[in-house]
């Protein structure tokens, strides 16, 4: 079979996107022919491509086209939408002349699921559409874009690509809740989790470097950590918040942040210089196994009204780390009615800063050695191999497969 994916980010790109259009590439070239069509690397990409109007690469089953869309930087949000623009002006011609059986779209550039709608409709092929965050719903929510004309017309865009999808992936039942209630058939919507890898029973637990460890507890007693993107959906104003009434109650505990994004600066403005939280800049993927075991509690948070709009793929990851969750998330989320129906922490209102300082609270009152967290641990250990990121890919590549033969 042959596959046409059309993503904007790819490897050497390194935005959670490119990350997980390469694992799909991987499971699906095992057995069938992928077309990868995406744009020049910008998104703190590893190594960067010389201009050219396209240009080929190939890695076994896999064939990796790129257009040569401009490759601002991803902090330059109005140059950036010409990375969007010049990757559609030149992707969407490149792909009709694409020899393929089905179209897989993810969501960069943010609209990329109506591209993929109109590639899929001028080529008469089937139509995949993976949403890995929704739009325009996260541009309005995250307040990218106001709401008015413009916001009506890519949602009714958006709709129209939804209803032209033979099949939709979404990330987790909020998603998929969210999109029926735009009116959308619950029949073509297959949920696959974005999971985590899980080491057999047997496998020697990863080495850990203590100093990465010391670096990020510093001198607190415990440590709440949220490591990841630091975007625009957090509910970042109610858990700083929650942190500054913390320093007051209990100054040995810590909130601590461990990644970039596009709000981290407005994040250390907000804290005003709170001794109880601290920034750190990301870790090498090498030393996540660290990162996750220095927090004595990992936060996840979304804030209200984009449950279902972004679902934390991080959540897997703690799971597998055997680390209790602070779920900073309203209870219609993925996230929220995980942490609870597992035990494996609690969840209070993004919308509350008491409720997530007394959560806070709750959770350290014993240290990292009380039962009761530890019981949290591991049930989320035990709730991680529902969430193999092998068995979800395998789902995926059932889907695909399935589309072409409807």
């Amino acid at each position: 079979m042959r596959i046409l994916l059309l993503n904007l980010y790819y490897p050497p790109d390194t935005s959670a996107t490119a990350k997980m259009a390469a694992t799909v590439v991987e499971a699906l070239s095992a057995r069938h022919d992928v077309t990868v069509l995406c744009g020049r690397p910008s998104y703190d990409p590893s190594e960067r491509r010389p201009w050219r109007l396209w240009q080929t690469e190939r890695s076994g089953k896999t064939t990796i086209i790129r257009v040569g869309s401009t490759d601002y930087s991803r902090l330059q949000m109005k140059r950036r939408l010409l990375n969007y623009l010049s990757y559609v002006a030149l992707a969407v011609p490149r792909a009709l002349f694409q020899r393929c059986d089905v179209v897989l779209a993810m969501t960069d550039p943010p609209f990329e699921g109506i591209v993929g709608a109109i590639v899929s409709m001028l080529k008469g092929k089937p139509y995949v559409y993976n949403i890995r965050d929704m739009y325009p719903d996260m541009a309005v929510g995250g307040s990218i874009v106001e709401p008015g004309l413009l916001a009506r017309v890519w949602e009714r865009m958006h709709r129209w690509a939804l209803r032209r999808a033979s099949r939709m992936i979404v990330l987790g039942v909020d998603m998929r809740a969210r999109i029926m209630a735009k009116g959308i058939d619950s029949a073509g919507i297959e949920i696959v989790r974005d999971g985590a890898d899980i080491l057999p029973p047997d496998a020697p637990p990863p080495a850990l470097d203590d100093e990465i460890i010391r670096a990020i507890r510093g001198d607190f007693r415990f440590v709440f950590l949220h490591a990841g993107n630091l975007g625009f959906y957090g509910a970042w104003e109610t858990l700083i918040e929650a942190a500054k009434q913390l320093e007051k109650t209990n100054p040995d505990l810590g909130l601590v942040f461990v990644g970039e994004g596009a709000q981290r600066d407005r994040l250390v403005e907000l804290a005003d210089g709170c001794k109880s939280i601290r920034f750190l800049p990301f870790f090498p993927a090498i030393k996540i196994p660290s990162v996750m075991a220095a927090g004595d509690v990992h936060v996840i948070t979304v804030k209200k009204g984009l449950e279902g709009v972004v679902v934390p793929s991080k959540l897997y990851g703690v799971l597998a780390a055997g680390r209790p969750i602070l779920a900073v998330t309203d209870i219609a989320s993925d996230v929220s009615a995980i942490t609870q129906e597992r035990k494996c922490g609690y969840a209070a209102s993004p919308q509350t800063a008491v409720q997530v300082f007394l959560a806070m609270r709750a959770l350290a009152a014993g240290g990292a050695d009380e039962p009761g967290l530890k019981a949290m641990g591991a049930a989320a250990l035990a709730a991680a191999p529902d969430y193999d990121r092998v068995k979800e890919l395998q789902k995926f590549v059932k889907i695909i497969e399935g589309a072409v033969k409807a």
